[in-house]
This record gives C-alpha cells, structure tokens and sequence, in this order.
C-alpha cells in the first residue's frame, strides 16, 4: 500500500461525532456524566458498535468489557490499535476519553473516504472504566490486561450503592470473551486532550508524549493536645494544626527549588477535632508529588522524611500510601509520531503526561505513545472542558498519518 496523497479528516464531520455522543450523558451545562457501566454507557456503547458496524467493522468485546472494533488489513498481522475510553466522571467534559475512541472512528472512515484499503489491520479500542469515578481504581481493565490489578479482585470492587464491578459487567450485556483480549500490536496509539495549560499557554497544535510521570503520595499526621481555646496560653499550647501551617511551610522552602516541572499537591487535610472552641489535637494531611526523573521524586521523599519528629510540642509520623514509575513511551512510535508532525507541519513540543492514561499500562506489554491536543485554560473533568474542533481535528491527523507511516515501515 503507497499513500498517493496527504490526507486530512473531515473537521465538520469530526464536530458531529463528538457532538453526537456528547448526547449520551449531555447534562445542562453541556458536560457529560456518563459512568462505567452506567445506563448512559450501555447506551453509547451501542451507538458505537452501530457506526463501527456501518463502516464494516467487526466488532468484538472482552471480558473485562472492552470493545474492539477492527477494520481488516490485506495482511494477517498485529493491527494498529487507537483506543481509549467513554466513561466519565460526574459532571464532566465532552472531550476526556472519548476524542481518542471517536479519534480512531474518524480515521478509519477518512481511509474510507479516500478508498484504501490498510495493509495492517486497524482497530478501535474502547476501554472499561478508565476513570474510576463509579468503581476504583482508575484505568481498571487496562490495568488488568496488563498484570498490574488482580481480576477477582476488580469484579469485587462495589459502586456507591454496593452494586458490584462484575454484577453490573454481567447487567450491561458486555461480559464478553477473554480470548479477544488486546495481547499483540503493531503500535498502540491514544489521543487526549492535555488537561493542562502549557499547549494552549505556549500556543502550540501539539503534544508528543514521551511518559507518564512517577508519582509518590504521603500521608503526614501531627500529634498534639486539646484543650480550651479560650483559657490556654499561647506559650502553654501543643497545637497540631499551628504545627502543621509550620510544616507545610518548610515543605513548600524545600520542594520549590529542586525542578521546576516538579508538581505537588495537599490536597487533603483532617483536623481533629474540628470545633472552634478547641485547640486541634491531631492534623493529617497528604503530600503527593509528581516528576518524570525518579532522583527527583527520591529528593521529595528525602525531603519528607528529613522533617522533624517534633514540631510545636506536637509528634510528626510520615507514611508513604502509595507510588509510581515513570513510565516511558515505546521510542520508535515516539518517533513516528514526530515525524508525522514534521509532515504535517504542525508546532509541537515534546512533554510528560502528569495524568495517568490507559496507555501507561499498555506500555507494559505492547508498544505505545500519545499524542495531546490543548485543553482552553487547561480545564478538564469539568463542564467547561474544551478543545476547539480544528485541534481535534489536528489530533487526528497526526495519528492519520503515523498510521500511515506505520503500514509502510513494519513491511
């Protein structure tokens, strides 16, 4: 197969389509609420299977519930997959997860409309509960797929009304067959608004990712003693939350100068016991950092463990809850992705994902990247989330065209 010509999508038609699907979970303010397994999913489901059908897509689902829908190749080799998902949280955007789904839906019917026929077969990709907004975790079937979460243990996992993963898996009527797994690809490609300000800040079309930034999450609890707010002197006072304010102090001294891509949050805080007429005797609150260089997240941790066991007369306990590595992109799709933006010539930078995608845990076993498109003021998992069609469009295209490279280089 020879690409005669360049090739672009159809910006209008792309528009429709993710207007069209919008409506599957539309709320008044136009965002979605559109959750796992969710009526509203059952039925966005369908409407996806119908236009993958209508382009003659085969269309098959795993038993984890996600789809694939695969448009055949001439030759019986590892597609090209282009995935990612259609849930959302409550209240959220029209463009999370959903552009890379409707991304791969748009490029194969654009193949349609210029009459070729891929050498390498194409599938679309819809992943099961990506956002963990009705059952946790986040990215739960990819996380499964790729060894990282047990499977009896994601089906156990209850929504907020005690139903569970499984029983609403088995409800939804797309419970399907574990032999359709995505276990080989030629390349594993996800397009996602960035979720950020830095595209749209710098006023670029395009992000090249190159990986999903480590992580770590600590939880720092402060000791003190209750007493009378009103009788207790200033000087005579072990007041956890006073302690803690000192605390976050030199956190923030010493975190702020070791990188300036390094991002960190406190983003939850319990004070004990909350009424105003008494001097706070506990203070737990959380630490989370992110950075691509795992010296750098190693220094955040020295940093957390470097703070006093005594602060204000009060007792400081750090706990690390959790963490993650940084995980890096597949070099060669990486590199074909930046030469399908030199083809196209769209500006673009290369940047880490500080958000966690499906595609950091299919890089566990098959070949992936991602590409961004810029989110207006960087909003997301909101109502107000967009991203203008153009860009979506400009999305697309990249992943067009690397397609197309792809089908000529792997012969």
């Amino acid at each position: 197969m020879k690409q005669q010509q360049q090739l672009f999508v159809n910006v209008a038609r792309l528009e429709q389509t993710i207007e069209a699907f919008a409506d599957y979970g539309r709320t008044e303010n136009n965002g979605v609420t559109r959750l796992a397994l969710s009526e509203q999913d059952i039925a966005v489901r369908g409407y996806f299977k119908h236009c993958c059908e209508e382009l003659g897509m085969t269309v098959a689902v795993d038993d984890l519930g996600c789809m694939y829908a695969t448009y055949g190749g001439t030759e019986d080799v590892p597609p090209i997959v282009i995935g990612s998902h259609m849930d959302t949280v409550k209240k959220g955007g029209r463009f999370d997860g959903i552009l890379g789904v409707l991304a791969g839906l748009e490029l194969v019917r654009t193949l349609r409309d210029y009459g070729i026929q891929p050498r390498i077969p194409i599938v679309v990709m819809n992943f099961t509960n990506e956002e963990g907004a009705r059952f946790e975790p986040s990215m739960m079937a990819s996380g499964v797929l790729a060894g990282r979460f047990d499977q009896a243990t994601m089906l156990a996992k209850t929504d907020s009304d005690g139903v569970t993963f499984g029983d609403a898996l088995q409800a939804s009527g797309y419970a399907g067959d574990e032999q359709h797994r995505m276990r080989a690809a030629t390349a594993y490609l996800e397009l996602h608004i960035e979720q950020g300000p830095v595209l749209e800040s710098e006023q670029l079309a395009i992000g090249l990712v190159d990986c999903v930034v480590g992580m770590v999450c600590y939880e720092i609890e402060v000791h003190g003693d209750s007493n009378h707010a009103g009788t207790t002197p200033m000087s005579m006072r072990q007041d956890a939350l006073f302690a803690t304010n000192d605390l976050i102090c030199m956190l923030r001294e010493q975190l702020a100068p070791l990188d300036e891509e390094l991002v960190y949050t406190m983003g939850r805080m319990n004070v004990y016991p909350n009424i105003h007429t008494v001097i706070p005797n506990r203070v737990v609150f959380t630490l989370e950092a992110r950075h691509k260089d795992e010296e750098v997240v190693r220094k955040v941790e020295e940093i957390i463990h470097g703070l006093p066991k005594q602060q204000g007369g009060c007792e400081v306990k750090a706990t690390r809850l959790w963490n993650r590595d940084t995980v890096w992109f597949d070099t060669h799709v990486c590199s074909v992705l930046k030469q399908a933006v030199h083809t196209l010539g769209y500006s673009y930078r290369t940047m880490a994902s500080g958000a966690g995608h499906d595609a950091q845990f299919v890089a566990d076993f098959l070949p992936a990247a991602m590409v961004f498109v810029p989110s207006v003021r960087g909003k997301s998992h909101c109502e107000e989330e967009f991203t203008p069609y153009e860009q979506c469009a400009q999305g697309v295209n990249v992943l067009l065209e690397a397609v197309m490279l792809l089908q000529e280089q792997s012969k």
